[in-house]
């Protein structure tokens, strides 16, 4: 997985920054969503939770230094995050991973609409269609069809 070039300390116009961090708030939800399904899921499904896990840690740590090298500071994430529904059992844990890929896909595309750095793009780019692939696998597990939104990251209606 590429991560942003965060070498070139370079500012940020504040909408790009608070896209950015918007992100990252995807990024913390995701992660701790993927620490609350792994109690409700089987064995089978260790590697893509530590697959899941290990990229939106990966993502989160590069979005920060990105903010931090533009004279951000990232914001930290919250103690906890509310499902949008109870998760129980298997199913309820899948739902909810595949609203948190959305979600984050929704704010990686947000990203994009709102810069020009050619480094932010291409980290928002990545991260957007890693997510969406993700999302696609999650769909795909709970036997959701279609799999993959015909334009991963745009905003329910």
């Amino acid at each position: 997985m590429r991560q942003p070039d965060s070498s070139g300390g370079g500012q940020l116009p504040a909408d790009s920054v608070e896209a950015v961090q918007s992100a990252l708030g995807s990024e913390h939800a995701a992660l701790w969503v993927y620490g609350l399904v792994s109690a409700f899921l089987p064995d089978s499904y260790n590697a893509a939770v530590t697959e899941g896990t290990t990229a939106h840690r990966a993502r989160r740590d590069a979005t920060e230094r990105l903010l931090a090298d533009a004279g951000q500071t990232p914001r930290p994430a919250e103690p906890a995050y509310v499902p949008p529904q109870p998760v129980a059992d298997q199913k309820s844990a899948i739902a909810v991973l595949v609203l948190a890929e959305a979600d984050t896909t929704v704010a990686w595309r947000a990203v994009l609409e709102r810069t020009d750095d050619k480094n932010v793009r291409r980290a928002a780019l990545e991260a957007l269609t890693a997510a969406a692939v993700r999302a696609t696998r999650w769909r795909r597990a709970a036997g959701q069809s279609p799999a993959a939104p015909a334009f991963p990251g745009e905003p329910a209606k």
